[in-house]
């Protein structure tokens, strides 16, 4: 099989790599020298290897998490979208639209019954119905919506195999 000038082949992680990974999840925020520590490696090596790892897009940011009950969005709900038929060019545009609003906490875009979903994270169950009447229910493209409200959450971290 011939393969093309342009494909870039990465090197798989290794061991380091995958310690690196998982200590950066666990605590994004620790100094490299700590990291180094923790993985068993130099600091000028622990640095190289982060910025490897970044560059090849297998970390892809650091960020803060928030709790979005602390900032007055106690309410969590999921959103399902359905699509009108006749509605198919318009997706790129609706999904870039919700994309803009800040109360979307993650959008799916699917393939199966439902075109989307929407994690939104709301104050209160007047927000969700404003939210559906403004940016959904009068929005041409959609078709239909079935919302449903998060009672817990929990998100585990993408985990590399060994």
């Amino acid at each position: 099989m011939e393969r093309s000038k342009n494909l870039r082949v990465e090197p798989p992680l290794d061991e380091i790599d995958r310690l690196i990974v998982e200590e950066l999840q666990l605590n994004g925020r620790m100094t490299n020298a700590e990291l180094a520590e923790r993985v068993g490696i130099a600091a000028s090596t622990c640095v190289a290897r982060v910025r490897s790892l970044v560059a090849r897009r297998v970390i892809t940011g650091f960020t803060a998490q928030v709790d979005p009950s602390v900032i007055g969005m106690g309410l969590q709900v999921l959103i399902s979208v359905s699509i009108r038929s006749g509605a198919r060019q318009r997706i790129t545009e609706f999904s870039d639209e919700l994309r803009a609003l800040p109360e979307v906490m993650q959008l799916f875009f699917l393939g199966g019954v439902e075109d989307f979903i929407i994690h939104l994270a709301a104050r209160d169950s007047d927000h969700v119905r404003d939210f559906v009447t403004d940016h959904l229910s009068a929005h041409p493209a959609v078709s239909s919506t079935r919302t449903s409200i998060v009672f817990s959450h929990h998100q585990n971290p993408v985990r590399i195999s060994r």
